[in-house]
């Protein structure tokens, strides 16, 4: 791989295949709740209950993707590509030994962990069914993040958004099959569903290392497989266990404000679902904005780039909070037809046609989080981050909610109250330290003269 290629990468170069790719994620998650709720609404609620679950557990393997990504492209700003391409080998490694622990533990454990959701007894078979499934795979998944997220580091963010298109493909031409049963098919529903989304991402995952071993023509230091440097390891646990720290926290905290929810009703929970699938789309502007600066920001600090690395951040951080204020505005202007795709509940559309409106509000303070705490992890201030998350997401967005949500009763309403406080807080303290360069002494890489 040629280091030379990053170099050359502007942030839009970088963002729009990283925008498509993520878009195609969500349309994937989205295809099973649209074409779910054609079937049932508590199908949708089990499911949506279930990939709660599983997105806290992706965080945890996230964390080796995560150190990846910027050793990879701080080590390739300081022309150091032997040492990027040891580390990219010994991320694959790790993640799959920790992966394939975390999928035993799902396989064994989802009864138990859906029981602690206190989930409503009608949804509880299909759930359960779903995490089997799904959880006792999930290693397929930690491996497509951490060859993705190697590549988009070495500039190919090309080749991820390709694969991802394949995968969304695959998965609403399974879903059609296992839900809808055309030509006689048995109708398998939930289950169905489940077994699909892990096909179409095996079959990702075999497409995307051959890509990898294609695009680094064979001179991956594959014996890093096996053998690790002490370094490196420490290395990305240092970057990876704080900045996947600050997600986990983040996702832990909504399956307690999910547990909340749960107390409202199944009405709640589908009308949550549903909502927040709309707002990933909003959201997912800002997603791509923050991962393509990260890894510009990661190639100037390992060349020694400061300011330019600053202005950067701020430049990307104004172009997210106008995208997303923009999408959030136009999303509720069409939120009673959007709704409406997937349900015909008067009571659902209504309820989240509010909670849209006031998602206006919360989605610039969202934007603050992405750009700038991508940004930092990018310079090897990962821990800051982390406890302003922990103190902020349980102390306010947690608290809150129940105060808000179940205590004064204003159920979904309180839940979005608490969801604005905690962006808005963290986004503002964020952006003080970047203002504040404490940053610059943080690089793992320095540029050797």
């Amino acid at each position: 791989m040629k280091q030379t290629d990053t170099k050359k990468l502007s942030l839009f170069t970088l963002t729009w295949p990283i925008f498509i790719e993520i878009l195609l994620h969500m349309l994937m998650g989205n295809a099973d709740t649209l074409m779910l709720s054609q079937y049932s609404d508590h199908s949708v609620a089990a499911v949506g209950v279930s990939n709660q679950v599983l997105s806290v557990v992706i965080v945890m393997f996230g964390f080796v993707a995560a150190g990846a990504s910027i050793l990879v492209a701080q080590n390739l700003g300081a022309e150091q590509a032997k040492t990027a391409g040891e580390i990219a080998v010994t991320s694959i490694s790790l993640n799959l030994l920790f992966s394939l622990t975390l999928s035993l533990l799902l396989f064994v454990f989802s009864d138990f962990i859906l029981n602690l959701m206190d989930l409503p007894n009608e949804l509880l078979g299909e759930a359960s069914t779903y995490m089997n499934i799904v959880g006792g795979f999930i290693f397929v998944q930690a491996l497509i993040m951490t060859v993705s997220a190697i590549l988009r580091s070495y500039g190919f963010t090309k080749d991820t958004m390709y694969v991802t298109i394949g995968m969304n493909i695959l998965n609403v031409i399974g879903n059609y099959f296992v839900i809808f049963g055309p030509f006689g098919l048995p109708v398998l529903g939930v289950e169905g569903v489940a077994y699909v989304t892990m096909f179409s991402r095996f079959i990702g995952f075999i497409i995307l290392i051959f890509i990898l071993i294609w695009r680094s023509n064979r001179q991956l230091p594959f014996t890093s497989f096996f053998r690790y440097k002490k370094k490196h390891v420490q290395d990305l646990l240092q970057i990876g266990v704080p900045s996947a720290g600050e997600q986990l926290s983040y996702n832990t905290s909504q399956m307690a404000i999910t547990y909340f929810i749960a107390q409202m009703g199944t009405l709640a929970i589908t009308t949550k679902v549903y909502v927040q699938n709309l707002m990933m789309f909003i959201l997912l502007f800002s997603i791509a904005i923050g991962q393509g600066t990260q890894i510009i920001i990661g190639h100037m600090i390992g060349a020694g780039d400061i300011e330019k690395a600053y202005e950067r951040c701020i430049k990307s951080l104004k172009i997210a909070i106008l995208i997303s204020t923009i999408m959030a505005i136009i999303f509720y202007s069409f939120s009673s037809t959007l709704l409406g795709i997937f349900t015909d509940d008067p009571t659902i559309i209504e309820k989240g046609m509010f909670l849209l409106l006031i998602t206006i509000i919360l989605e610039p303070g969202r934007a603050f989080n992405l750009v700038v705490i991508n940004s930092l992890r990018a310079t090897g201030d990962v821990k800051f981050p982390v406890f302003i998350g922990i103190a902020s997401m349980w102390g306010i967005s947690v608290t809150f909610a129940w105060f808000f949500g179940i205590f004064l009763e204003l159920g979904l309403f309180g839940v979005w109250i608490a969801f604005i406080a905690d962006e808005w807080l963290r986004g503002i303290l964020m952006l003080r330290r970047w203002h504040s360069k404490i940053w610059v002494r943080k690089a793992f890489v320095k540029k050797e003269s």
